[in-house]
C-alpha cells in the first residue's frame, strides 16, 4: 500500500503561504529524519560560505536518508530549515525546488539561529516523511 497523503495549502480563513502547505496529513509509516548539514560522505563540509551550494548538498543528504527508508521526497510531509541567517532563505528554497514537484510541497518552518555546531555551517534541515507500508 502507497502512502496517502493530503496537502491543504490554505485552509479556510488562513492565508496561503509561499511555497509550503499549512497542513500535511497522511497514512503510512512515520519517518524522521534527522537534521542534515552540507557534509559529502566523507564527512567534508561542501560549499563554505555558500548558503546556495550547503543547501543542494543538504537536500542530497536528505535524498539518501529517504532512500535508506524507502522513501523519496513525494513522501516527505514537513521540513524545518535552521539558518544563520534568513537571508539564505531564498538559496534554500531554490535548493528545495529542484527536488520537490509540482503543487505538492510540505509543511515548513524556518529558523534564524545564533548558530550551528560548526562555524562553517550555514544551514541544516530537518525532515518528516510518510511512507506507504509493505504488503
Amino acid at each position: 500500500m502507497t502512502a496517502q497523503l493530503t496537502h491543504v495549502k490554505a485552509p479556510h480563513g488562513v492565508a496561503p503561504g509561499t511555497g509550503y502547505s499549512h497542513v500535511v496529513w497522511g497514512t503510512g509509516r512515520f519517518v524522521a529524519i534527522s537534521g542534515q548539514c552540507a557534509f559529502d560522505e566523507d564527512g567534508r563540509i561542501v560549499g563554505e560560505g555558500d548558503p546556495a551550494a550547503q543547501a543542494r548538498q543538504v537536500f542530497e543528504n536528505i535524498r539518501r536518508c529517504l532512500a535508506s527508508a524507502g522513501a523519496t521526497f513525494s513522501d516527505v510531509v514537513k521540513l524545518t530549515y535552521f539558518v544563520t541567517d534568513v537571508a539564505q532563505l531564498p538559496a534554500v528554497r531554490a535548493a528545495r525546488d529542484e527536488v520537490f514537484a509540482g503543487e505538492h510541497l510540505p509543511a515548513s518552518s524556518a529558523v534564524q539561529v545564533a548558530a550551528l555546531f560548526r562555524p562553517e555551517l550555514l544551514v541544516e534541515i530537518e525532515a518528516f516523511a510518510l511512507v506507504g507500508e509493505e504488503i
